[in-house]
C-alpha cells in the first residue's frame, strides 16, 4: 500500500470536484484570517484568465512567517468558505492531508495527481517581491503559469524583485491573460486594476485574535 493508498479518502475530500480540462487557480496562503481581498482576487482571476475554478489552498503554516498566533486549521477553512461565498471558489486544506509545507511539494503532488487540470498559481504583488525567498521558486515558474495581482503600492518593488527580473523573459502581456492556463511554464503575467489593500495582517488584533470582518 502506498502513501497515497493509505490516505485517500481523506484526499478525496480535500480535492475539490473537477473535470478533466477546467482551467484551476491556486490561491495558496494561511487565511489568518480570510478577507475580502482574497475574494476580489478571486474573482478578478476568474474573470481575466478566464479560468473555471479557484482553489484556495488553506495552508497548515508558512515557512517564511512566524506562526505562533495562526488559528486553528478547521477555524480558517470554516471562515474561509464563509468569506468566499461563489460556487466557483473552492476551499481545500489538502497540504495538511498529504503533508507538505513547501508551494513546489504541492504543486508537484497536483500535477501528479490532477494532471488533466489545468494549474494557474496565484500571487499578489506582494508575494512577487520576495518570490526569490519561496522553497524551489524557480521549480515551480517551471511547472505551472503564474498570474500576479498588482497590489499598489508594492508595484515597484515586486516588478524589480530577483524572481521578477529572472523571468522577465517569460513574462506575456497583460492582453493575453486570458490564455495563459493554456500556456506552458514558465509563463506569467502581472494584472493590473484591482484596487484592494486589505491584508491578513491588518485584521488581526495585538494577541492574534481576529478582528470582526
Amino acid at each position: 500500500m502506498t502513501d497515497d493508498d493509505a490516505v485517500r479518502p481523506a484526499i478525496r475530500q480535500a480535492l475539490p470536484p473537477s473535470s478533466d480540462g477546467m482551467r484551476i487557480g491556486l490561491l495558496g496562503g494561511s487565511f489568518n484570517p480570510p478577507h475580502q481581498a482574497h475574494r476580489a482576487i478571486s474573482l478578478f482571476a476568474l474573470k481575466r484568465l478566464q479560468l473555471d475554478r479557484v482553489w484556495w489552498l488553506v495552508t497548515p503554516g508558512n515557512p517564511l512567517k512566524d506562526n505562533g498566533g495562526l488559528h486553528a486549521l478547521a477555524e480558517r477553512a470554516a471562515a474561509a468558505r464563509k468569506v468566499a461565498a461563489d460556487p466557483r471558489i473552492e476551499i481545500s486544506c489538502l497540504e495538511s492531508v498529504i503533508g507538505t509545507r513547501y508551494t513546489a511539494d504541492t504543486i508537484d503532488y497536483l500535477r501528479r495527481r490532477a494532471s488533466r487540470l489545468r494549474f494557474v498559481w496565484i500571487m499578489g504583488a506582494d508575494n512577487l517581491a520576495q518570490f526569490h525567498r519561496w522553497q524551489k521558486w524557480q521549480h515551480i515558474a517551471a511547472q505551472v503559469p503564474i498570474a500576479v495581482v498588482d497590489r499598489p503600492p508594492r508595484s515597484f518593488r515586486a516588478l524589480n524583485a530577483p524572481a521578477a527580473r529572472a523571468l522577465a523573459r517569460y513574462r506575456i502581456p497583460e492582453a493575453e491573460a486570458s490564455r495563459l492556463a493554456g500556456r506552458a511554464a514558465p509563463a506569467w503575467v502581472y494584472l493590473t486594476g484591482l484596487k484592494m489593500s486589505l491584508s491578513s495582517t491588518g485584521l488581526r488584533n495585538p494577541d492574534g485574535s481576529w478582528k470582526s470582518f
